[in-house]
């Protein structure tokens, strides 16, 4: 994984860590750091980070369409309804990653997005775009050496999310996501995709 920006064949340069797998670099290009404001999409990327915990994203990605099917395109309401039967039964997947603590934590997690959509104003998207005071954070940073592996705002919000029982939420994987999320554009300054994500908008109700 280069630190600093690379330049693919097609001309444009791109942040290095998406190296030179199309699957990875589609992402790059279209996903990573595209603000996301839908509740459910921003669950499925918390669960997915937390499963990338101790692995590589491009292990995830190559995997998230069977993760996709095996959690029930991540509906937080079937997830909390789970029987030791339909858990046993993902311990038993080989299309995911079988572990069982961030298996039985997807459920847990369900529970506290549910509990959040009922109390919170804006519901999930709401509560965490609260901590960007609704607007994705700018940086500037022209080699991932810069690029922090969490922040006060990971660390205030990891903790949050933890008091309110969800699992595998820790500021560094927070940080992740808030990076993938649009929370904040961490794209390097020279990636063609840094000025085009800055001006993303948020979609109109």
């Amino acid at each position: 994984m280069s630190k600093t920006p690379i330049t693919h064949d097609d001309g444009r340069c791109r942040c290095g860590w998406c190296g030179t797998d199309p699957l990875y670099v589609d992402y790059h290009d279209t996903e990573w750091g595209v603000p996301e404001w839908d509740d459910q999409a921003l669950f499925e990327k918390l669960i997915l980070d937390g499963f990338q915990a101790g692995l590589s994203w491009i292990t995830i990605l190559r995997k998230r369409d069977n993760f996709r099917k095996a959690f029930d395109g991540f509906a937080p309401e079937k997830i909390v309804r789970y029987t030791p039967k339909k858990l046993d039964a993902l311990m038993q997947n080989e299309g995911i990653i079988r572990n069982k603590a961030k298996i039985h934590g997807t459920v847990a997690n369900a529970r506290g997005w549910l509990e959040i959509m009922e109390t919170e104003k804006g519901g999930f998207s709401g509560y965490l775009w609260n901590y960007v005071d609704g607007k994705p954070l700018k940086n500037g940073w022209s080699s991932l050496k810069q690029v922090p592996a969490e922040t006060a705002v990971s660390q205030a919000l990891s903790k949050d999310l933890r008091k309110r029982g969800f699992t595998f939420v820790g500021p560094t994987i927070v940080y992740a996501f808030m990076q993938a999320v649009g929370m904040v554009n961490d794209h390097l300054v020279e990636c063609y995709r840094h000025k085009q994500v800055a001006k993303a908008k948020r979609p109109r109700a």
